[in-house]
């Protein structure tokens, strides 16, 4: 699975390298896509206790949205992992970052769920989710991410397959990069500091 959710990772890449209107930016070392058009620049999401979350909720901070699922077994504890060396290699500029996890598996991944599973990775790291699959679709085709549901070994299990990858709002709330899932911790925290600066 791993490798098939890299190979979409590629294709995107690819895709929002068409997409973008400028030549990526040398002072970043992720896609700069914030003169793409087409992308979502907001969303409203529950929050684990079913408050309704926007980017401007979280103004004032660079944020780091990426897509996943609680039940993930690589992809997305990696991430939450990396992300959490990233705001160590920020030093006191973590404070200006906002981690935030959506989930693409609503049915499974509740607030309850996301309230223990996300902070176990960092105190500070957010789980939101849509509030139901009309929501989520509209989310997919806002930030033009793919998840699948691919049925597992046994009746009832299933995995999600989903695209890889962060996207990147500077303080203002203005969506500006996308950071490849394969970026080391050092190059997001470049990316981190340049929009903070």
């Amino acid at each position: 699975m791993k490798s098939l959710i890299f190979q979409l990772s590629r294709i995107f890449l690819g895709a929002l390298c068409f997409l973008s209107l400028s030549a990526c930016n040398p002072s970043f070392r992720s896609i700069d896509i914030s003169q793409s058009k087409g992308f979502g620049n907001n969303f409203s999401l529950e929050d684990a206790n079913g408050n309704i979350k926007t980017i401007s909720d979280y103004r004032g901070k660079a944020v780091v949205l990426f897509f996943g699922y609680t039940h993930c077994p690589d992809v997305c504890p990696t991430t939450l992992t990396e992300m959490n060396s990233v705001l160590q290699l920020l030093g006191p500029l973590a404070n200006k970052v906002q981690v935030i996890f959506v989930t693409v598996d609503p049915e499974r991944d509740t607030g309850e769920i996301l309230k223990r599973y996300v902070p176990a990775f960092n105190p500070n790291f957010v789980g939101l989710r849509p509030a139901n699959d009309v929501a989520l679709k509209q989310l997919s085709k806002d930030f033009k991410i793919y998840y699948q549901r691919v049925p597992g070994s046994t009746a009832g299990t299933y995995t999600m397959d989903h695209t890889s990858g962060e996207y990147i709002f500077d303080a203002d709330g203005k969506l500006r990069l996308f950071a490849r899932y394969d970026q080391p911790p050092e190059s997001l925290a470049h990316d981190l500091k340049e929009l903070l600066h």
